[in-house]
């Protein structure tokens, strides 16, 4: 029997109502497969526990999460609670950065069932592979000086390390894909990082001569990821880039509540971490409708990391199959219930054990 174990941290908000949903999901997956089982361990860290003790997570939290093969984390922050700097850096960013998860892998596509706002999507299906630890998002520089006289400096961090290292993870998805990687870049603009990202992406292409490759400017990329994203199949991006890139993807699928996240840890040190691209979503909590794809598609994810690629396949075909047949909740322009898509996705599953 192999045993997966791992730390749940549902988090804040509609967090707390999808992940035992995508637990349950899956168990059924476990049940199916006949020679897996999931072994959970539950933590509270988020917004509550923070106004209860001063911090997202307890002083030995890390350790705790150390123990695990990986995170399942549902959703991270609540401004009404606790100011989002503090939140997203005392947790979310807290793991990514102590467990060295320096690669977020974010699919986007054409979701059966789903209408996607484009016009003509045109059964767009790709993957943004974005550097994860650095960039844009390094925490390098300061404020100095008052009043009208004050200064904000952000400093931008690119190592050819981990710049390689994203790279070559998306030609490595290539491989198995469409055979062609897209660079996000901006050297016409950006003086010193963006050339240098080129200069990289260029000697890292130079060893997958079997991959198609360009290099496209970030606001051009933008403006085709909305007008012919059926070009792209594997994109790398820095940082920033890649976060707005992972939205707009979201966006065209037709809703952030379906994308999910892998934060992969690459050098065996630490577990990785799989959480959906929605936030908290505040508003909706407790109205029993907060869309539960993002985090099944989430726990696909975790199921491909883990070796088991096929069980991953069926769970994303059988709930598109269930979004196919109208089983969609109202932020897709459905009516039904979180726990109604739930159950039909298990009901399903279990008719093809």
């Amino acid at each position: 029997m192999k045993k997966i174990k791992l730390a749940v941290v549902p988090g804040d908000g509609i967090g707390v109502e999808v992940v035992p949903h995508a637990l349950k999901v899956l168990d059924t997956v476990a049940e199916m497969h006949g020679g897996l089982s999931f072994e959970y361990e539950h933590f509270d860290y988020g917004c509550d526990y923070y106004l209860k003790h001063g911090d997202m997570m307890a002083a030995d939290g890390m350790d705790r999460l150390r123990e695990s093969d990986s995170v399942f984390l549902g959703a991270v922050g609540d401004a009404s609670k606790v100011p989002d700097h503090i939140s997203l850096w005392g947790l979310l960013l807290k793991i990514r950065r102590e467990f060295e998860l320096e690669i977020n892998v974010r699919p986007a596509k054409v979701f059966k069932g789903i209408q996607s706002p484009l016009r003509n999507p045109k059964d767009f299906d790709l993957i943004v592979v974005r550097e994860n630890s650095e960039g844009e998002y390094s925490s390098v520089g300061g404020r100095m000086y008052h009043g009208d006289n004050e200064i904000a400096i952000q400093n931008n961090v690119f190592s050819k390390r981990a710049t390689k290292q994203a790279m070559v993870h998306a030609f490595k998805l290539a491989q198995s894909r469409r055979r062609h990687v897209t660079s996000a870049t901006k050297s016409n603009g950006i003086f010193h990082s963006m050339p240098f990202w080129d200069e990289v992406f260029k000697e890292t292409a130079a060893g997958y001569k079997d991959i198609d490759t360009v290099s496209q400017h970030i606001d051009a990329l933008a403006a085709t990821f909305v007008t012919h994203p059926e070009r792209y199949d594997v994109i790398v991006a820095s940082n920033l880039f890649g976060d707005v890139l992972t939205d707009i993807g979201a966006g065209i699928m037709g809703s952030i509540g379906i994308a999910p996240s892998a934060n992969l840890n690459l050098n065996g040190r630490h577990p990785s971490m799989f959480e959906p691209v929605h936030g908290s979503a505040p508003d909706i909590v407790g109205k029993g409708v907060a869309n539960p794809i993002g985090q099944i598609w989430t726990a696909k994810l975790l199921l491909d990391h883990h070796g088991e690629e096929e069980m991953g396949s069926l769970l994303l075909d059988t709930m598109e199959q269930v979004t196919a047949d109208g089983f969609l909740t109202p932020d897709v322009g459905g009516d039904r219930q979180t726990d109604d898509v739930v159950d039909e996705l298990i009901r399903r599953l279990k008719t093809k054990s």
